[in-house]
């Protein structure tokens, strides 16, 4: 008869109730800790550099919804209305609060990321965090982030929301796409849509308008660009052209400028400070193109007898005819030029400069 009862499964129903009633044992305990336990001090963490909240106003935040909070039993404090009342800031993207038994209530606060400032149409100015929602700007923290302006329509309401408009949508994923790459994260400083609704990217190097045209096909477009800047760049100059077209797939249209037009350029007059501070940044810049350069064409010939060499991007120039002005004399010769997209500068109150940079 003993053979038959089965040893091994009663115990483990005895290990269960035996955990089981621990738990109990110590869920109990702490009920009874929390009623004598009282809060003694607030822990507010904000990691990161940008400081779009400060702590104060969390604390003020705490004060307005729960009170002071010092003093009182651990029991009496409702931790998850604590976090719905400080998620409810539009610059925090999550909150976190516990206690422990000493008494002490922690607050992890994680700040949303920007990554795009829009200066719309309408002369609303708002951001578009890494996740594509809407969120307003702060008067205590300027984020260095690219800066889009132009023939944008996508308003902004004052609170945390999605993007509606198509180009809107074009502008976060090209955004996207820039941060994550360190090249062009240091190339292009500023987007532009043109009355095309075309998406114009604002070069560091270079007195030039790239024209994306919109985020399809990012990744070949860009690397279209790059092979453009190593074939026809160290050749004829960055001031060579006038723009740069990405619309096409596997095709650039450039539009050259007259050599009369160069020398202006070239001999633009500027402070002796910036020019000094250009030419530090423009250096830092051309050299991680040439580096991004020298790493395609040493991986080209890595692979040169395992791979068929893929078909040279296709550079097709038209030079526009123009007096010494720089426009052009016959409107019908010159139909595919570009007009020179407005760089408007955007200035902040606070040290922090967003990449916003004019260029004649």
């Amino acid at each position: 008869m003993l053979k038959r009862i089965n040893w091994k499964a009663i115990f483990k129903v005895f290990a269960w109730l035996t955990c089981l009633a621990g738990v109990v044992v110590l869920m109990s305990f702490i009920g009874v800790k929390k009623h004598t336990v009282k809060c003694a001090k607030i822990e507010i963490l904000i990691p990161g550099a940008d400081n779009f909240i400060e702590i104060e106003e969390i604390d003020a935040i705490l004060k307005q919804n729960q009170g002071d909070l010092i003093g009182r039993n651990l029991e009496g404090i409702n931790l998850h209305d604590i976090e719905k009342s400080i998620a409810a800031n539009p610059y925090i993207g999550f909150v976190k609060v516990y206690a422990d038994m000493n008494g002490t209530v922690f607050i992890e606060v994680k700040q949303r990321q920007p990554i795009l400032r829009i200066l719309n149409a309408g002369g609303q100015d708002y951001y578009v965090d890494s996740d594509g929602l809407k969120m307003p700007v702060s008067p205590n923290f300027t984020a260095n982030v690219l800066v889009a302006s132009g023939n944008i329509l996508e308003g902004f309401n004052g609170r945390v929301d999605t993007l509606m408009t198509g180009i809107a949508k074009d502008l976060y994923k090209t955004a996207a796409f820039v941060k994550r790459d360190t090249l062009w994260d240091a190339q292009i400083e500023q987007l532009f849509v043109n009355d095309k609704n075309d998406i114009e990217m604002i070069p560091r190097v270079g007195n030039q308008r790239i024209i994306l045209g919109n985020a399809k096909d990012i990744d070949t477009k860009m690397e279209n660009l790059l092979a453009f800047y190593k074939q026809a760049m160290p050749k004829v100059g960055w001031n060579a052209y006038r723009s740069i077209n990405l619309k096409y797939i596997n095709q650039i249209v450039c539009e050259k400028r007259d050599s009369l037009s160069i020398k202006k350029i070239e001999k633009s007059v500027v402070p002796d400070t910036v020019l000094q501070q250009q030419q530090v940044i423009d250096a830092e810049v051309k050299a991680a193109i040439q580096d991004e350069i020298n790493k395609a064409t040493q991986a080209a010939n890595d692979t040169k007898n395992a791979k068929a060499e893929p078909a040279p991007t296709k550079t097709v120039e038209k030079k526009a005819v123009g007096n010494a002005n720089g426009k052009p004399v016959n409107a019908k010769k010159a139909d595919n030029t570009k007009k020179e997209a407005p760089k408007t500068p955007t200035k902040e109150k606070t040290t922090t400069k967003d990449k916003t940079k004019n260029k004649d």
